[in-house]
């Protein structure tokens, strides 16, 4: 491998082996009880459950395993009392006994069954919201998953069939350069993206097959790494597949899309603790209003999954899943297109050849052992194989007056990874411990990664070609102690990057940025992170956390600048509550501040123009207010309300002249769900967006928009139908909004002003869903 040849990978992993072993020894604990929570029907392990023991007040959180241990002075024989979220709480009395086995029991998600714990896991007030929101409306697409995090907006441009661009805490986050996004453990950012550094594109998803999330606002989290300056968000699939089904969809714009899942497995080796299932979709759109240029948007997904035990003490995840996608699109259309006539409509075509094809398959494999000693070892490794081909033009007749502006964007590509993470609870008297220590490298290879001029998506010249590689090398370690009231959660992390780039084109571009420069060099970074939480009682939290994030850049961009700013790093710090003024009522608010130290916006860490690289837009500074509230008003009905302020600032600019284009400074989201008895549930929900500037100087505006969004379902044991409509009331708004300088073919000379392309109208879907 790779990163074994490292010097710096070779040192760091020697630490962390001894340091891994000496948290296998006793460190004054004192276990006096083990057990683990499942759920009664799947018998799968629960995590996050909450075990409390009302005689001293200890309270543990079960890890991914479903694993808790008591310690202390405790007298046995002991009375706990387990709750989680989503089943029916479990109270009993257990002599000294390890492995004990508690099954929970399912039920209806009730706000009052939240309680706010000074768990040993400071996100678990993202994970209730998390399973509150997926419960009350389960995601339909790619865009639905990313916005389950509060204050993510997401927009999708040049078709369906690329990777949401992201704006959230104040950034414009291009299509993932400052979040985080994961799926069972394995990166779906790629650096050193033919379109974008740190593309994420999760369209190898079924929606319907996601069981959890997580997501986390911030740099504070030691095992998240790279790309995780604004915040990070985990999916994971479902291990247990509850019912087979098949989903038929049809919708306006000729969309129509089909999805089913099946089990594999008899009941009687499922209840063995065994689960195979297998699913798959397909999706076809004509591309909505965009009509004279259909996209005939195709995407064909697959999935698999395996988990079974092994032996007594390990279980075992195998997954594998594909995409294959190609559409048509419109692109960015300039502001002044319809109004001089060079286009017919907003739903016109700045240039109809554009279009793309991508295609992924990902395996994961995962093994969770039960070391004894109250040891959890978990690996995993990982392989996609990835394929990408963008034509776009944005801006017309620009650079190229005579032949146009359009542009091939494509790579191949090739990554694995693998993670080995050991966790440890003890205790030293009353005091809790939980230690996580983890290893691992990531490598991307990417051959070929390049640029070419086209007309009609005919090949004209190429401007840029070669062969990539990164490797990123890491190490993490995290120590929580939790004593009465108090959690101190403290972490460190170590991060080493080796980039190798080969230029392999002649043309005068791509040799004035490459010739000279050495084709590879390395970088390190040391992230420090301290969470600290106070809690009340079960109903008020305070909490202070502080950490260093950073995000790599292009390598591309890294080897042309001769290794200058590779891993710009990033400070944050914030403060904030968890209240329950009610017992069915749940408030979060955080105060943040966020630096970077070198930030490359939109446009700058990219090579998808002929101008090469440029320079980093310098230090910037965001500071700002999230708010999320849930209320479950009734029973039956539930409302939720995310309202998020910012203000980003470039810090080497002139006041005046210092704004970030594209960064969010204002956003709201909120919902009113219903869940009958009789199977009749739904929602009505909002996004609004505020305005943003389009430029330094704010002389360019991005407009901001309101589009409300419906679904209604009625749901019985054996079938669902389903309306789904977007855009409700069919407001105009625009999805996408950007500075370009382009010129048409007639222009005596170019404009630079903002290019767009509208959202969606009016867009009803019916769902019909049989369950068997």
């Amino acid at each position: 491998m790779y990163f074994i040849c490292s010097v710096h990978s070779r040192k760091m992993c020697a630490v962390l082996i001894v340091l891994l072993l000496l948290c296998s020894r006793g460190m004054g604990q004192n276990v006096i009880m083990t057990g683990q929570v499942r759920d009664s029907i799947t018998k799968m392990p629960i995590s996050g459950a909450i075990v409390f023991v009302p005689a001293s007040g200890q309270q543990v959180l079960t890890d991914n395993a479903g694993k808790f241990s008591l310690g202390g002075t405790l007298d046995v024989p002991v009375m706990m009392r387990v709750s989680c979220v989503g089943y029916n709480d479990w109270k009993g009395e257990v002599d000294n006994d390890n492995n004990y086995i508690i099954d929970l029991s399912r039920k209806s998600y009730s706000l009052q069954d939240v309680t706010i714990t000074a768990s040993m896991n400071n996100l678990y007030y993202t994970k209730i919201l998390s399973q509150l929101d997926i419960n009350a409306h389960p995601a339909k697409s790619a865009q639905d998953l990313l916005r389950l995090v509060p204050g993510l907006f997401v927009a999708q441009h040049q078709g369906g069939g690329k990777a949401e661009g992201i704006a959230v805490r104040g950034f414009d986050a291009d299509h993932g350069t400052d979040f985080n996004v994961s799926v069972d453990g394995m990166p779906v950012n790629l650096p050193a993206h033919a379109h974008g550094q740190g593309y994420a594109d999760l369209h190898f998803l079924i929606p319907e097959l996601i069981d959890t999330y997580q997501w986390g606002k911030g740099p504070y989290y030691a095992s998240k790494g790279d790309f995780t300056t604004a915040g990070f968000v985990q999916f994971n699939t479902k291990d247990y597949l509850a019912k087979n089904f098949i989903k038929l969809e049809a919708g306006r714009f000729a969309t129509t899309r089909m999805v089913g899942a099946v089990n594999l497995l008899t009941s009687k080796q499922q209840a063995a603790g065994k689960s195979l299932f297998i699913a798959g979709s397909g999706l076809y759109s004509n591309g909505g209003p965009f009509t004279d240029v259909p996209e005939h948007f195709k995407r064909f997904n697959g999935f698999g999954k395996f988990v079974t035990p092994i032996g007594r003490h390990s279980r075992l995840k195998a997954s594998v899943s594909s995409l294959w996608s190609k559409w048509f699109s419109s692109g960015e259309i300039p502001e002044r297109a319809v109004d001089l006539g060079y286009i017919d409509s907003r739903w016109g075509a700045f240039d109809s050849s554009q279009k793309g094809f991508t295609t992924r398959t990902n395996v994961i494999v995962q093994v969770n052992t039960d070391l004894g000693s109250d040891l959890q070892l978990n690996n995993e490794a990982y392989y996609s194989n990835y394929h990408f081909n963008l034509f776009t033009n944005f801006s017309g007749f620009y650079f190229y007056p005579d032949l146009g502006d359009e542009f091939r964007q494509y790579e191949n590509r090739n990554l694995f990874g693998y993670t080995s993470t050991i966790s440890k609870q003890n205790y030293l008297g009353n005091v809790q411990l939980s230690t996580q220590m983890g290893i691992g490298f990531r490598t991307d290879l990417i051959d070929p990664i390049g640029l070419d001029h086209t007309q009609d998506a005919q090949f004209l010249e190429n401007i840029e070609l070669g062969r990539a590689r990164e490797t990123n090398a890491f190490g993490f370690w995290g120590e929580s102690l939790r004593w009465g009231k108090w959690l101190l959660d403290l972490g460190m992390r170590y991060d080493y990057f080796n980039y190798y780039y080969k230029n392999q084109s002649v043309n005068k571009i791509a040799k004035s940025l490459f010739d000279g420069a050495p084709p590879s060099t390395h970088s390190s970074i040391v992230s420090p992170k301290i969470n600290v939480v106070y809690t009340f009682d079960s109903t008020f939290q305070l909490f202070v956390k502080a950490g260093k994030g950073f995000h790599s850049n292009d390598v591309r961009v890294v080897i042309s600048r001769n290794g200058n700013e590779i891993l710009p790093a990033a400070y944050g710090i914030e403060s904030g509550f968890n209240w329950k003024p009610i017992p069915r009522m749940y408030l979060n608010t955080s105060l943040w501040y966020l630096y970077l130290q070198s930030e490359f916006t939109y446009g700058s860490d990219l090579i998808d123009q002929p101008g090469g690289p440029l320079e980093a837009s310098g230090k910037t500074l965001r500071y700002g207010i999230d708010f999320s509230g849930r209320y479950q008003v009734l029973n039956w009905l539930y409302a939720g309300l995310n309202l998020n302020w910012a203000h980003p600032r470039s810090m080497d600019d002139p006041k005046g002249s210092n704004y970030i284009p594209l960064a969010p400074t204002f956003t709201s989201t909120a919902e009113l769900n219903i869940k009958f008895k009789n199977g009749l549930n739904g929602g009505i929900s909002y996004r609004y967006m505020g305005d943003r500037p389009g430029n330094e100087d704010y002389s360019l505006k991005c407009n901001g928009y309101f589009v409300t969004d419906l679904s209604l379902k009625y749901t019985r044991k054996n079938y669902e139908f389903g309306l789904t409509v977007e855009n409700l009331f069919n407001v105009k708004w625009d999805e996408v909004e950007r500075e370009y300088t382009s010129r048409f073919k007639n222009e005596s000379a170019p404009v630079d002003e903002m290019s767009y392309i509208p959202g969606v109208p009016f867009y009803p879907r019916l769902q019909f869903t049989y369950f068997f």
